[in-house]
């Protein structure tokens, strides 16, 4: 359920609730008993994840920059790890 920030107009006593969203909005303070107002701020949403960015979408390798050098870089990474052992043994 969702949490709401009130202010009251006459005290100026602020406070936050949990309602549900069929639930009527507060109309009196619990200090003062005052009408409230509800407060309007940033929303809760939060993005995570690949995606969201313009740089999830690129390659984390120094190599040259373009479209084409996606497949060719994931080529070179199993290039380099078959090489890597025959070079070390």
């Amino acid at each position: 359920m969702p949490t709401y920030s009130y202010a009251c107009k006459q005290c100026g006593h602020r406070f936050d609730t949990v309602q549900s969203f069929s639930d009527a909005a507060l109309t009196e303070c619990p200090e003062c008993g005052g009408e409230v107002r509800k407060q309007y701020g940033s929303i809760g949403v939060t993005f995570n994840g690949s995606g969201f960015y313009r740089t999830d979408s690129r390659s984390s390798t120094p190599s040259g920059a373009g479209s084409g050098s996606g497949g060719s870089s994931t080529s070179s990474k199993s290039e380099t790890k078959t090489s890597a052992p025959s070079s070390a043994s």
